[in-house]
């Protein structure tokens, strides 16, 4: 399925001023009031201008009444240039607001089942009339709405959109900042929820040159989501090829990648205490090893949590790792190294810690769900009826004695 016209969208027909060219001049006040909250004791800052080159000086002049910037240019998507304020020296003295943002696996994980999608990318529009006063060649000026760079603008606008879409959050609707997401199963029901998400409600506008409608998949939040999953999006693979040094994988990433503990061990081993920063060969080697396996990373089912899981599970002599699937396709994999204590444990301590690691960093799909667990230790079989245990493996036991879960031997070979 193609992405419709945007003029044969019903709703961008029916509500033009969500998508408006321009944004008004005075934005609507908001539920939420936007405060800069300074530490305690903070002087007033004063910067000198930044010096800028006169072809920008002339870019400054045309867009100082709608971008206001410092003469630090950014560019693009669409290939043009957008002037910023440097407000680094104004976050640091901020108080941070705490609000969190929501986990994107669990934004994923509310997508199972739906087919169509439709993404609206929002504008930020709030009235703010503090500390954002800014010097240009061309004389001081202030922000009269919400600037970027601004270091509590993400939480701001996070707390503000989940009291916007409360009522259709885990419905047909997820929310990343100012990423909007409608999803639905059929395209009946599409019809439906863009019809009720109306932005114009609350006085929100949106980029119409941003937004993408009836898709069967999408780009979002780094990845490409579609009825079959979840994967990497092509445009992430391409700046993961053009890294450099010692930037790894983010932390989002880990579950594409199988064994992914025991590969980036020679940079994570850079981590620990007292390890001097050297940028070997070794290290070179694992980092491009992972920007390979990520770039053929396969597509990830959701998990459908009305259904029973299989999980696969082993251990060697470097780490644990296991695997969470579904009607044989992958939904995450998960791995990390031994610990120096954990080292020095008899061999079938390990396996049952690879058992453990499981409901441990995927408790919110496992509990109250069916799942079998596949070991090739035939050991741990026994171990659940044997009554001389230490401590250790008596605590395991009481954290995996919860689930519904039935163990199954089978040969190493047959693991993977």
């Amino acid at each position: 399925m193609e992405a419709k016209p945007t003029e044969g969208i019903r709703v961008v027909c029916e509500y033009p001023d969500v998508f408006p060219d321009e944004l008004p001049c005075m934005p609507p006040d908001r539920e939420i009031e936007f405060l800069i909250e300074l530490l305690p004791g903070t002087a007033p800052i004063a910067k000198r201008q930044y010096r800028v080159a006169p072809k920008e000086q002339g870019l400054i002049k045309e867009n100082i009444d709608e971008l206001l910037g410092k003469g630090s240019f950014v560019d693009k998507k669409d290939g043009t240039r957008r002037m910023c304020v440097d407000y680094r020296a104004l976050n640091d003295v901020t108080i941070k607001n705490k609000y969190p943002l929501p986990r994107i696996d669990d934004l994923f994980d509310r997508l199972q089942g739906a087919c169509v999608f439709s993404k609206i990318d929002l504008r930020f529009v709030h009235p703010i009339f503090q500390r954002l006063a800014f010097i240009t060649v061309f004389g001081l000026y202030e922000y009269t709405k919400m600037s970027f760079g601004l270091t509590n603008a993400p939480a701001y606008f996070m707390n503000l959109m989940n009291k916007v879409f409360m009522e259709y959050l885990d419905k047909f609707v997820v929310v990343f900042i100012d990423d909007i997401l409608i999803y639905s199963k059929t395209e009946e029901e599409h019809e439906e929820h863009l019809s009720f998400a109306k932005p114009r409600d609350h006085k929100l506008y949106a980029k119409l040159s941003k937004c993408e409608f009836w898709l069967d998949q999408v780009p979002f939040l780094g990845h490409i989501v579609s009825k079959g999953g979840i994967m990497v999006d092509p445009k992430e693979d391409r700046r993961c090829h053009g890294l450099e040094g010692a930037e790894v994988v983010r932390e989002i990433l880990r579950r594409f990648i199988e064994s992914f503990s025991r590969i980036a061990k020679p940079m994570t081993s850079l981590l620990e205490k007292g390890v001097p920063f050297h940028w070997t060969k070794e290290r070179q080697a694992a980092f491009d090893e992972l920007k390979k396996r990520l770039t053929t990373a396969p597509v990830l089912t959701l998990p459908d949590l009305t259904k029973s899981f299989t999980v696969y599970c082993d251990a060697s002599k470097e780490g644990l790792g296991c695997v969470l699937m579904q009607e044989g396709k992958v939904i995450a994999y998960a791995s990390r190294r031994l610990r120096k204590h954990e080292v020095n444990y008899p061999t079938h301590d390990p396996e049952l810690a690879a058992i453990v690691h499981a409901p441990k960093i995927r408790r919110h799909y496992l509990f109250g769900n069916k799942c079998e667990i596949y070991t090739d230790h035939k050991s741990l079989k026994y171990i659940f009826t044997q009554n001389e245990l230490n401590m250790r493996q008596r605590r395991w036991l009481e954290l995996i004695k919860d689930y519904d879960w039935r163990y199954i031997t089978i040969r190493g070979k047959l693991m993977w």
